[in-house]
């Protein structure tokens, strides 16, 4: 496709707006690695969770549920619907623990509440983990999707595309910091929400789908449009509904979902002006992103179906691209080059904004590891905040290269998913114990992460025969069985490290009764106690939100599907809910000040 002026005036003055904006906050982001990395913890909710949902509004995630959509229907989408009861077990128990805790990133968490030399260890092991390893595994899915939609639309290079969508995320990232990212995420939301939904328009516009009634009619697409697997059929009810629900939302770590809260969610949530400010924007991000988004995407997908109905159709409508990239994920981009001029133009300036808004938390939120969890930590501690600024923006341009470099290996959206996920196999259990029972301890955290690992390269590099869910069965079996007998043979924490964590953070419960009970004076006093335990209504608030969230998600689907019964089923019940949730929960109270450092909070 050839843009017109109108396209490339759309998409220059988004990419102008978005250069200004990361000048404008440079002077304020380079003051101090607390501003460069956490905006000086002063953000309000909804900044922080349009944020979140901009950040997993990724060119990727679209061509992954297309992916999942093509192959496994509408119901297969629930590998990651099932995804939000972490994420609301975050909003009403994490968000306020996190908040308290006072950290500059979830990594330095591991030496607040552990001790010695593993705790050190484990956090300078986890930085370069996860802020390398991981980050850049995200972030080339991410830039993967790039290329497909450089190659199909625009008959792009890989290297071609690479430079044009990394280059100005770099600069805005690498001169705003947080803030800057923050702020532009906001203009990113609005500008991809709008894209997604007028590429849906235009799918469904297709001469060959014939609008929304020729869509469900077709032969192709009714055998697909079912929002809940067939279940008396275990070999699609089991990998797509049972084991997602059952298992996989609290045993798989996985970035953006993660058990108990952390990466760059715990970054946001850490940047918050309070406690109430954290549980908001976790809020906001998990309704918006699995009751208002998926619905345009999975338009996008069915149609690709009548459109492109198998790989031969689309290898033949794209003859110059890489065989080896023509995927049923690739099937998006290959409906947006149906979009008419200046329509284009904002599609296009979409998709750079889906891109740019999770490339650029990525870099912020691996750098910060790099330069607190690392630099900072293990090999400069008397560095100047000017130099660890430096640091940090130095970092994300390492970090956005080799990103670069390794999505020219991968094929597929799902693939990558799959890999983190079954890497991440068996310590979100872990993850979110160690707020609740003292005897986890740095080597329960280290086990858990050789052996997750260990398992999943396994499984790699030699074929099991199993299928991906019973691969992601024995990856949780084993790594918890493995990182629970580890915890009860070590011992735990230091006694005054366990102290001063519950003082800090105050999880209550009965997980920390022998700590209150060897320390009845230093804690007598500590509200969260066993008494004023929070969780059980914590859990009855996350039960409601997801009904709430799940039947706003149902009731789109068969208000679109022309259902009116399931439709006005699915309303009421998410109504019935999301008012039972406001009579239930009881947000933190509004504090005039942040929650205090670790430091502060050990001062008398």
């Amino acid at each position: 496709m050839i843009l017109e002026t109108i396209d490339l005036a759309v998409i220059g003055g988004y990419f102008a707006l978005s250069l200004a904006v990361g000048l404008w906050v440079a002077r304020r982001a380079g003051r101090d690695s607390s501003e460069f990395f956490l905006s000086g913890r002063a953000m309000p909710w909804w900044l922080l969770g349009l944020s979140m949902v901009a950040t997993t509004f990724s060119t990727d995630t679209p061509n992954l549920v297309t992916d999942i959509t093509r192959t496994g229907g509408v119901s297969g989408n629930w590998i990651w619907w099932a995804f939000l009861l972490t994420g609301m077990l975050t909003v009403f128990v994490y968000a306020a623990l996190w908040r308290r805790s006072g950290v500059l990133t979830d990594i330095e968490f591991y030496e607040v509440r552990y001790s010695g030399r593993p705790a050190a260890f484990l956090r300078g092991f986890r930085a370069l983990y996860l802020g390398v390893f991981f980050n850049i595994m995200i972030m080339a899915a991410v830039t993967l999707a790039a290329i497909k939609i450089g190659g199909v639309m625009f008959q792009l290079s890989p290297l071609e595309t690479i430079a044009l969508a990394s280059i100005v995320t770099m600069i805005f990232s690498t001169a705003g910091g947080l803030r800057g990212v923050l702020l532009t995420d906001a203009l990113l939301f609005v500008v991809a929400m709008f894209g997604s939904i007028a590429a849906a328009v235009v799918a469904l516009g297709h001469p060959a789908v014939g609008g929304l009634d020729g869509l469900l009619s077709n032969a192709a697409v009714t055998e697909r449009i079912a929002l809940i697997p067939d279940l008396g059929d275990p070999g699609v009810a089991v990998p797509f509904l049972l084991i997602p629900l059952a298992v996989q939302w609290w045993a798989a770590w996985y970035p953006g979902a993660e058990p108990g809260g952390g990466g760059y969610v715990a970054q946001r949530m850490l940047a918050a002006r309070n406690e109430r400010h954290a549980v908001g924007a976790t809020l906001l991000f998990n309704v918006a992103h699995y009751a208002l988004r998926p619905w345009p995407w999975i338009l996008v997908a069915l149609a690709s179906l009548v459109v492109f109905p198998d790989l031969d159709s689309l290898r033949s409508a794209f003859p110059h691209l890489d065989p080896q990239v023509v995927r049923d994920d690739l099937a998006y981009p290959a409906m947006l080059t149906f979009l008419p001029h200046g329509l284009l133009g904002l599609v296009v300036a979409s998709l750079a904004a889906a891109y740019m808004s999770t490339i650029s938390t990525h870099l912020n939120w691996g750098s910060s590891y790099i330069v607190n969890d690392f630099y900072r930590r293990f090999v400069r501690p008397s560095a100047s905040e000017r130099e660890l600024v430096l640091v940090g923006r130095l970092s994300t341009i390492g970090l956005m290269l080799v990103a670069a470099l390794l999505a020219l290996r991968l094929e597929n959206a799902l693939q990558a998913f799959q890999i983190l996920l079954q890497i991440g196999a068996g310590t979100g259990l872990l993850f979110l114990l160690r707020w609740f029972w003292w005897r986890i301890n740095a080597w329960s955290e280290l086990t858990a992460m050789v052996i997750s690992f260990a398992v999943a390269l396994g499984f790699f590099l030699t074929p099991s025969g199993l299928a991906s869910w019973q691969e992601l069965l024995v990856g949780v079996g084993v790594t918890t069985i493995g990182w629970v007998s580890v915890t009860l043979a070590t011992a735990p924490a230091e006694p005054e490290t366990l102290v001063e964590f519950y003082r800090l953070t105050r999880p209550g419960g009965p997980g920390w009764r022998a700590v209150r009970d060897r320390a009845p004076d230093a804690l007598g006093r500590v509200e969260g106690d066993a008494r004023a335990w929070q969780v059980p209504r914590g859990l009855l608030c996350m039960l409601l939100a997801s009904v709430a969230v799940y039947g706003a998600l149902f009731a789109t689907g068969y208000w679109l599907y022309a259902r009116l019964p399931a439709a006005l089923a699915a309303t009421g019940v998410s109504a019935a809910a999301a008012l039972v949730l406001v009579r239930v929960w009881r947000p933190p109270a509004s504090a005039s000040a942040s929650s205090p450092s670790p430091d502060q909070a050990a001062s008398p």
